[in-house]
């Protein structure tokens, strides 16, 4: 039976495409992603940025003299501003699914105690040396581990007689996070200060400085995979964010749901917060703006969160590389001068409610 969204059961509200907002969008991004590999501290004309990335798009070669300038275009800003593409658009899609999931405006993707978790692995490697071994690869796999721990952990817990009901979520994962962090914490003050203790510190911030190349396609095809998921349970999501007695009566089985959503969700933030860190607001900012743009429904919203999340944050990386130049502010510093002062006018709007037009 088709799921009828949330927005039909006001007689009268007005019906509005996601179509033109998703085109202008999508343009918007495609000058971002040049904007973003444009600007930084150290000065490149604009007609080199755009011959070097033809001649990386297209296999050409560039002169000699070139080369350093070559290089931070093409393999340190790029791949920092594709990823910072892909993070954001992840966040964007999985907070609306939270906070679908949760039944919850407040919810965000981190609600689920996987950031926290993540943080453990991550801080492990910088502050202690853990993994060492797997190089390059120390980082990212670790957090990744640790956020998958955490999930485990957050569902063992969190699960019942009765299933995963979304007050059992929100409040295992908001403990269980608090003991992630108070295990950050203490790994934190107990290793040496200096240039660690400040990683440890951009890390929980969220940054994209460490972006390369070789972690792009996971994240990509992570985020994407899914996105596509979510984007095919749409009806269903509508369904279930009026509550679980309208979703059984509509054909869909909430417990169910809610467990392929937790791990969906689950899994996706794990892998955007191993190659980036903890990004707030994104996942929690953009699905209520996106709300307001174009309704509840979530068809429309997973079509447009997503490249308005990948367009945040690809300027709030540009921003934080620009503002105290050549040093570098966490990126989570940027979301949430621009999150809070955002989402304060947002609660303050008149008759905005969640679900709602």
């Amino acid at each position: 039976m088709p799921v009828p969204p949330p927005s039909t059961l006001s007689a009268g509200r007005r019906r509005r495409s996601a179509a033109p907002l998703v085109l202008g969008l999508a343009v918007l991004l495609l000058a971002s992603l040049v904007c973003g590999v444009g600007l930084g501290a150290a000065g490149i004309g604009w007609a080199e940025v755009l011959r070097f990335l033809w001649a990386g798009l297209t296999g050409g070669t560039v002169r000699a003299g070139d080369a350093a300038a070559y290089t931070i275009v093409w393999e340190i800003r790029l791949p920092r501003t594709v990823l910072g593409a892909v993070v954001g658009a992840g966040l964007a899609a999985v907070g609306t699914a939270v906070q679908a999931m949760v039944r919850n405006a407040l919810a965000d993707p981190f609600v689920l105690g996987v950031s926290s978790g993540a943080a453990v692995g991550a801080n492990a490697v910088i502050l202690l040396g853990a993994f060492a071994g797997l190089g390059v690869w120390a980082l990212s796999a670790s957090a990744f581990a640790s956020a998958l721990a955490a999930m485990a952990l957050v569902y063992a817990v969190a699960r019942s007689p009765h299933g995963l009901t979304p007050l059992r979520l929100i409040l295992t994962g908001t403990a269980l996070a608090f003991g992630f962090e108070a295990v950050t914490t203490v790994m934190v003050f107990g290793a040496a200060r200096g240039e660690a203790a400040r990683a440890a510190m951009m890390w929980l911030l969220g940054s994209l400085g460490g972006a390369t190349w070789a972690q792009v396609p996971l994240a990509a095809v992570t985020v994407a995979a899914g996105w596509a998921w979510l984007r095919v349970r749409a009806e269903a999501l509508n369904a279930l964010a009026m509550g679980d007695e309208t979703a059984a009566a509509l054909g869909v089985p909430p417990g169910r749901l809610r467990r392929e959503l937790f791990a969906v969700t689950a899994a996706v933030t794990g892998t955007v917060v191993a190659v980036s860190g903890a990004i707030g607001f994104v996942g929690l900012m953009v699905p209520h703006l996106v709300r307001m743009l174009v309704g509840a429904d979530h068809r429309r919203v997973l079509a447009v969160a997503p490249l308005a999340g990948a367009v945040l944050l690809v300027w709030a990386d540009v921003l934080s590389r620009l503002l105290l130049a050549p040093a570098e502010l966490p990126v989570g510093v940027i979301t949430a001068v621009l999150g809070v002062p955002a989402f304060l006018l947002l609660m303050r709007r008149g008759g905005y409610a969640f679900g709602s037009r």
